[in-house]
């Protein structure tokens, strides 16, 4: 049992005693602990304010990935997860890759993380690189120097030449999958994919949602796996596909007309006297669900 262990640990029993304002934060003590509870699997609250119980670690190269900068210690993941994770870099060698680069999936026990993510909290999110690999045998030092690559242009308006078909039928296959709720692009992303997706078959993506600062990877996000009491279900963003919904709309235009160009007087100046919003990097223990204090303290 690890000295970082023992201190996170220490700190979680000792939240009774100690006042509020001097409650350690969450991300700290996840951040301290190296590996997994050994519980039964369960992700714990939400996607950006949660913990996971009995997380499994995605082996550091397998024979359709690699996993990335592995000093982060945040390749753990629900069961579920690493075996989608295995089923996609499957998926990525049949449309020409020769596997996936996987970055941050969670920490070993999940929580808030010290550095990054605001979600990644309950082994249900992973980033997928979009450097398609020429190898699967970098070393860990290699690891923690190559880069990805971007996909859309500065002006993030459109996608640039790094874009391939097989991009784009690796995203189709992601999306696909029953167990996905959603994945995350840039928006030059996809507004590409909408441009040339088969009218056949368009359902999918409903899925792709765009959002900021995802030019170098994709994120897939996972559904609560069935009998997943403690994990809470994201609303739906999109309109119901019975009603025909894509995202291939007015919405999806809104990311290069209002939100990258903003018209005159469409934004409220902020407030400079209004108390800032409390984060995940904020979150004390008493900002989870209870039950990650046990997650915490687990052996």
């Amino acid at each position: 049992m690890s000295i970082r262990f023992l201190t996170a640990l220490a700190a979680v029993l000792a939240l009774g005693s100690v006042p509020v304002v001097a409650a350690p934060l969450a991300n700290q003590l996840f951040g301290a602990v190296d590996a997994p509870s050994q519980q039964d699997p369960m992700p714990v609250g939400a996607y950006a304010r949660g913990c996971a119980a009995g997380l499994v670690e995605l082996p550091e190269t397998g024979p359709s990935w690699q996993a990335m900068r592995l000093s982060r210690n945040r390749n753990f993941g629900q069961p579920v997860m690493i075996d989608y994770i295995g089923d996609l870099s499957r998926a990525a060698q049949q449309v020409g890759w020769a596997g996936l680069y996987v970055g941050d999936i969670s920490q070993p026990r999940g929580g808030p993380m010290t550095s990054g993510h605001a979600s990644h909290q309950i082994g249900l999110d992973v980033d997928i690189w979009m450097l398609p690999p020429r190898r699967l045998d970098l070393s860990r030092a290699e690891r923690e120097k190559i880069s990805s690559i971007p996909v859309r242009s500065a002006d993030q308006r459109s996608v640039t030449e790094n874009w391939t078909p097989a991009h784009a039928a690796l995203l189709q296959a992601a999306a696909s999958d029953p167990r996905v709720d959603r994945i995350f692009v840039a928006a030059a992303v996809k507004i590409e994919m909408c441009k040339t997706a088969t009218r056949k078959d368009r359902d999918w993506l409903q899925k792709i949602r765009p959002v900021a600062g995802h030019d170098t990877h994709f994120h897939v996000r996972l559904k609560c796996p069935q009998g997943a009491s403690l994990c809470e279900t994201q609303k739906p963003t999109v309109k119901e596909l019975s009603k025909g919904g894509n995202g291939c709309d007015d919405t999806l235009m809104w990311w290069v007309t209002d939100y990258l160009n903003p018209p005159k007087g469409g934004k409220v100046p902020k407030d400079p006297d209004a108390p800032r919003k409390k984060g995940p990097r904020d979150y004390t223990m008493a900002d989870l669900p209870r039950q990650c204090a046990a997650v915490l303290s687990s052996r």
